[in-house]
Formats: C-alpha cells, structure tokens, sequence
C-alpha cells in the first residue's frame, strides 16, 4: 500500500524581538525566590502623573518593583527669550527599581533605571502683528514664520530616591510614597525660517545666539523629579 507522505512539524518558537524594558523586567523576575507568590500592587499620583506598579519584598530588608507612569500630553502657553511659544509636553515612563529598607521598616533607599519616552516641543506663536526680539533685533514675524525647538529626554536614566512602603507586613492595604530623581541631560534641536523670511535683518548669528540663550534655559534640566503618594495592596 502507499503510504501518504507526513510533513515535519517545525517546533521552533517564533523569534521574537525583545526591548530593553522586556530582558530588565525578565531578570527581575527571574531574582524572585521560585514559589513565592505574595506581592504587592500598588497606584500611586505625583508625577509622572498616574503609576501602578507591582512590589515584590526579597526578605525584611530588600524588595523589587516594577511600574509604569504617565502624564499624558499638556499644553502651555510660556514665553522664552521674548518669543511666545506654545509648550506640548509628555512624560512617560517604565521604572525599575531595588529597594532597600536599612532599619527593616516602612522607610527604604531606592535606586533603579527609568525608561523614558519624554520630550518638550515649542512652537512659536508669530501672529504678523506683534513685535518680537531674536538676539538684539526686533522684527514682526509673520504667522507662516516659526521658530521651534525639540527638547528630548534620554531615553535610559539612573533612579535615586527615597520612600516609605512596600515593607513586608500582612494582607491589606497600606500607605505608600516616593521622592526622588531620574538623571540625564536632555538633548535640544531647533529649526527655524527667520533667516530666510527676513534676509539682511535676522542673520544666522542672531538665530544661534537665541538658540544657546534657549538650551542655557530649558537645557539646565538635568533632572527629572518623581514624587508621588498612593495605595497598595499586600497579597
């Protein structure tokens, strides 16, 4: 008799491509004692805006989390150097944090790594009416006229922080708190027409002095605050 032929089934697992926040979240997990299931979730508002989190405790003085924070997109109207922008800003972000309780309490150092998808965009607001100064040259921009800057934070930052809760304790629910800082230094881009729009008055000397004055002030942020109080919940 023929025999019909069989196919090989391919039992290999897809490939899958992994980010940076997947592989740290992945050994995190793996540093858990195997077997232990009793955690902590936790919702907490500050900034970055609204964070839930997970809180695993190794023992009385060391613990693990994981959460995520975002504030969404806002708006704002502010002036820079004499120029009216309006300011877009967002900030979100996954954390990744150690902590550690030195009198085996509520109180606990923390430190850890931030990954950010933050940034601050200006556009300015030329309307051909009112006079603006770039530099030392005063001009009536027209509203097809613009001056813009991208303010970007890093994407990966170092976390150092203080807080209260998490601690090992009974089932229920508790306080918990955070003050701390992510640090980087953002990175500020600027594009601009002035310089072709309004030959002979603003020269591109005029433009880069106005760009420094503005990195010299948005640029000064080296830090990103996180402070944020909430609940959680101990399994």
């Amino acid at each position: 008799m023929h025999r019909p032929s069989r196919r090989p089934f391919n039992l290999r697992p897809p490939q899958l491509p992994l980010s940076p926040s997947c592989v740290l979240a992945t050994l995190m997990l793996c540093a858990m004692p195997s077997g232990a299931l009793a955690g902590e979730s936790y919702v907490k508002v500050g900034l970055p805006g609204v964070v839930v989190g997970y809180a695993h405790s190794v023992n009385d003085q060391l613990g693990l989390r994981i959460d995520a924070g975002t504030t969404g997109s806002i708006s704002r109207d502010r002036t820079e150097s004499d120029v009216p922008y309006r300011a877009r800003m967002k900030y979100n972000r996954v954390g990744l944090f150690g902590d550690y309780r030195p009198f085996g309490g509520r109180f606990r150092l923390t430190a850890g790594l931030t990954i950010n998808d933050a940034s601050m965009k200006l556009d300015s607001r030329f309307d051909g009416a009112t006079e603006v100064t770039v530099n030392e040259t005063t001009i009536t921009p027209s509203a097809a006229d613009y001056f813009r800057a991208h303010v970007k934070i890093p994407r990966l930052t170092p976390y150092f922080g203080i807080g209260w809760g998490h601690q090992p304790r009974e089932t229920g629910f508790g306080f918990v708190a955070d003050l701390g800082v992510s640090i980087g230094k953002p990175k500020v881009t600027v594009e601009q027409n002035l310089t072709d729009n309004h030959p002979g008055l603003i020269s591109q000397e005029d433009v880069d002095i106005e760009t420094r004055q503005l990195k010299d002030k948005v640029g000064k942020l080296r830090v990103l605050p996180h402070v944020a109080v909430g609940m959680s919940y101990r399994y």
